[in-house]
């Protein structure tokens, strides 16, 4: 696996991004349910959500940004799972998670585990504010929990601590 590492020529747009946070969730939930390959959805996206505002309250989002992420899970989503499963209590398993929780927890997950230009403490603000958008206090309490630890293991280095044994670090 290669982290992505090189930001954009020019400084990200807080707010795009947030939007393409929030979108890639969708399609994730959406990939799930239908079965549909990334770039169907990516597609279905780029081309009628995106062309209504209203699809995308958050605002316009950073396509290239959304469209990373969504392949992104794809490309890693065995990596993510098992960070995720890493990251659960032990009588929890994967499959047991709310899907709309679980395609969170993945967006996520793959930004912890390839995008180093974005750090860690970030993705969590981040996708704590998604959370917010489809979950209850409680479960995106529980997100919370999860992509902490997640990211202490992926990113220990970030919190000033040293790798779990069998992590690579960033």
């Amino acid at each position: 696996m290669t982290a992505s590492s090189s930001p954009s020529p020019e400084p990200a747009d807080p707010t795009a991004r947030r939007a393409a946070r929030l979108a890639a969730v969708q399609a994730v939930y959406q990939m799930e349910l239908t079965g549909n390959p990334a770039d169907d959805t990516i597609g279905e996206f780029l081309d009628h959500r995106f062309a209504t505002p209203s699809e995308i309250p958050a605002g316009p989002p950073d396509r290239d940004f959304f469209a990373d992420i969504v392949r992104g899970v794809t490309r890693f989503q065995v990596e993510i799972d098992r960070a995720l499963a890493r990251s659960l209590a032990a009588n929890w398993k994967l499959e047991r998670i709310d899907s709309i929780a679980r395609a969170v927890l993945r967006c996520a997950g793959y930004e912890l585990i390839a995008r180093a230009d974005v750090p860690g403490k970030v993705v969590i603000d981040e996708y704590l504010y998604v959370a917010h958008a489809f979950l209850n206090a409680d479960e995106t309490g529980f997100v919370n929990a999860v992509l902490d630890r997640m990211a202490r293991r992926k990113r220990a280095r970030e919190f000033g601590e040293d790798p779990p044994s069998g992590e690579l670090p960033f």
